[in-house]
């Protein structure tokens, strides 16, 4: 050996010992360490989670998991974007060192997503993380609605939105908590969609995956919308956490709070939730009073529990309540709503080497919901109308988790149970009815259950990721309580019927950082409760009473979805195109023989199957950090709606959507200034016969500006609808009894503080 090669072996025997001094000593430490998460580009990776010994959970809206060092253990990391991956231990041990980890290499995108930002630099990941600020919406749609792809239905003022992604609505998207628990809408009208019966406060992220590829977690018609709850974090030693918020809204006087409070150890954590909400009507951009009132309140508790080194159970019970909320589109408002949803969640975390996990869940959701219309303004008041309904969600899912040389294959199976019961009370007061009472069975206690067995094969080849997902749902619907003018028109209200639905696709990564995806995917979807048996009650577009039709077909979606994407160390452009050929699309039409049950009503329209209709659109966003700490966020998106057998348009489809994000972060990441600009172009394209008419475009500037006072404490401010534009969305309703549309709120003034001790 020459004394070079000596002396090298020597320098680097000495640095050699002094890491190992370094770590060990570091190591030795009681406190935990956090560990910041990155990828190549020094770009934090959020919602990422991790197992570490008996340590679990995700790293936050900074890239960073808080972990104490464990001898000898492997840290287990996986992230939508990027798969799954480990760290043996003595990588661990320089992550420890380093107080950082980089994924390196390309990074991967499973199905087709969505794009969006709540902080400054955030990663690519498509997923949208719900900051403390988000956290103060009562109403989980008004978060979605931040994604360019989603419009919501109002057919309030301030409370029940409904999402409408790409022009698929309703029970076309597929809508859970953690990939398993829903909710069924008591009221016919959707006064309380599924998303309304979500507490933002309590959820980690959203997931939303477009299209029928990813087949996981349910019939994924048009779309999936996941909401993932908290993930319990232990603690080697007893500790208390907690979060509260506020918000006041000056146009409308509008009042937000929540809050959380909980106790952790190395075997439990315990939390509890709540939240309250509640405003005035509002004005629109022109002065004009817009029926908003509403009162929403929400209050939980979430337990984690280690059973042992490898399993964890979590428990939560959730309870919603909402009283006395406007709805001016519909015939009456939301008088009382009480939810309950329960959840119990099992993971094993075997860790084999084939099997790595099997986690099981099921759950519970019942919704009461009480309107009536005894506080419109009506003249004359012709008659008093109540519903009261009752609906019941239950089921469960079953996963297991597998490696296959380096592969990963899901399979399971579920179940949801879908049941709905309420009646319509008319007392006339006035006409030749005057003094009679009409009870109407809206509902008919109707029921469907869905038994469904899936499967999901992840391939990594080099730069291709392929993913082929597969899945067979059983759909049973049967009525319990069937009314007799129904079954008249009806010889048989209950049905079986088979869904098998498919989809293949994956995502090619090039070295000159740009990425190409192609998706091929077909679902079939059964009739939904409104769709199969609602029995004489306007719940459409328009006033005509709606008829179920529990003889319609499946509808079927055949969609293919391209993907271009581009990402450098401060650029990031993604780029989609869809189209989907529906066939036996489920629609409605007039029918003039039957006979409504409201004089006031123009007529019936009763579900049916369209041959066939298309939907085809893009999405575009353009992600870039610019000089003096700046970055924007560039995105359009558009939707075109055919209804191919009439050749004419499809009814509530959105217009092109244009938005631009400029932001900044400065004085060493506490002040946070944001002016974002949105325009939308005039609809035209719209479904006279189903009473449509033509939107104007419109064009909104927000600003606000946060600032973090200390490392708990952080206050925001701003002005949404700085110009005080007098708009609508397209897919807004109008008054009921006129052809006015509910305007949004003009120029509003908020203002709102967080004090967070998570």
């Amino acid at each position: 050996m020459n004394n070079l090669t000596f002396s090298w072996a020597v320098r680097q025997c000495a640095i050699l010992s002094f890491l190992i001094f370094f770590s060990t000593n570091i190591f030795a430490q009681s406190n935990p360490k956090q560990i910041e998460l990155l990828d190549e580009t020094g770009t934090a990776i959020i919602g990422a989670t991790y197992q570490y010994s008996t340590q679990t959970g995700a790293t936050d809206v900074k890239g960073i998991m808080t972990l104490k060092y464990s001898e000898g253990d492997t840290l287990f990391l996986s992230h939508l974007s990027f798969g799954e991956w480990f760290l043996d231990a003595e990588a661990v041990q320089a992550a420890f060192v380093a107080e950082t980890i980089y994924k390196s290499g390309r990074s991967i995108q499973i199905q087709p997503l969505t794009v969006i930002a709540l902080r400054p630099k955030t990663s690519e990941s498509k997923i949208l993380n719900i900051d403390n600020q988000a956290r103060l919406a009562h109403d989980a749609t008004s978060i979605l609605n931040r994604i360019p792809a989603i419009s919501s239905i109002r057919k309030g003022g301030g409370y029940g939105f409904d999402p409408v992604l790409r022009g698929f609505k309703y029970d076309q998207l597929n809508i859970v908590i953690d990939g398993v628990q829903s909710a069924t809408s008591a009221c016919p009208n959707r006064m309380d969609p599924p998303t309304s019966q979500i507490a933002p406060n309590m959820m980690e992220r959203i997931e939303v995956l477009k299209g029928p590829h990813s087949l996981r977690y349910g019939t994924s018609f048009g779309g999936t919308i996941n909401f993932v709850s908290i993930t319990p974090s232990f603690s080697n030693k007893q500790e208390t956490f907690g979060r509260i918020s506020g918000n006041y809204e000056s146009n409308g006087n509008i009042i937000r709070s929540e809050g959380m409070v909980g106790l952790r150890g190395n075997k439990y954590e315990l939390g509890v939730f709540g939240s309250w909400s509640q405003g005035e009507d509002y004005e629109d951009g022109e002065a004009r009073i817009v029926q908003s009132d509403f009162a929403r309140g929400s209050v939980g508790a979430n337990l984690g529990l280690k059973i042992s080194e490898a399993q964890t159970l979590k428990l939560s019970a959730t309870r919603n309540f909402a009283t006395d909320a406007d709805f001016p589109a519909l015939a009456m408002d939301l008088r009382n709503d009480d939810t309950w949803l329960f959840n119990a969640e099992h993971k094993f975390n075997v860790n084999g080497e084939k099997m790595k996990s099997w986690n099981t869940a099921v759950y519970l959701t019942s919704v009461d919901h009480l309107m009536d219309n005894l506080l419109k303004p009506l003249d004359p008041r012709m008659l008093d109308a109540s519903t009261s309904a009752l609906t019941k969600t239950y089921g469960g899912r079953t996963e297991g988790v597998f490696k296959l040389k380096g592969n990963s294959i899901f399979v399971g199976a579920d179940l949801r149970v879908e049941e709905a019961e309420g009646e319509r009370s008319r007392a006339f007061l006035l006409g030749p009815n005057a003094g009679k009472t009409f009870v109407d069975n809206v509902w008919q206690n109707g029921q469907i259950s869905r038994t469904g067995v899936f499967g999901e094969y992840h391939l990594l080849y080099s730069s291709l990721r392929l993913v082929v997902s597969g899945r067979v749902e059983m759909n049973d619907a049967k009525l319990k309580d069937a009314s007799d003018e129904f079954m008249n028109i009806y010889e048989e209200s209950n049905s079986s019927q088979v869904n098998p639905s498919v989809s293949i696709g994956g995502i090619k990564n090039f070295e000159n950082n740009f990425s190409m995806g192609l998706w091929l995917g077909r679902a079939q979807r059964s009739g939904s409760l409104t769709e199969r048996f609602i029995n004489y009650l306007p719940v459409g577009l328009d006033p005509y009473e709606m008829l179920g039709n529990p003889e319609i077909n499946p509808e079927i979606n055949n969609q293919v979805d391209l993907t271009f994407g581009y990402k450098s160390k401060k650029t990031i452009l993604d780029f989609g195109l869809f189209a989907a050929y529906l066939q036996d699309y489920i629609s409605s039409e007039i029918d003039t023989s039957l006979t409504p049950r409201l004089p006031s009503s123009p007529g019936v329209r009763q579900f049916i199957n369209l041959e066939k209709a298309l939907m085809t659109g893009f999405e575009a966003t353009w992600n870039q950090d610019l000089p003096i700490g700046l970055q924007h966020q560039m995105s359009v998106t558009y939707t075109y709606g055919q209804n191919t057998e009439e050749d004419s348009p499809l009814p509530e489809i959105a217009p092109l959507d244009f938005r631009f994000l400029l932001s900044g972060a400065y004085f060493n990441n506490k002040f946070f200034p944001e002016v974002s600009f949105r325009h939308v172009l005039t609809q035209d394209r719209i479904a006279k016969e189903f009473g449509e008419t033509k939107t104007p475009n419109f064009t909104l500037i927000d600003v606000k500006a946060k600032y973090q006072i200390s490392k708990i404490w952080s206050v925001t401010a701003g002005v949404q609808n700085l110009l005080d534009e007098a708009y609508y969305e397209h897919l807004s309703r109008s008054v009921r009894g006129t052809s006015n549309a509910i305007y949004a709120p003009g120029r509003n003034i908020f203002v709102s503080m967080v004090i967070d001790l998570m």
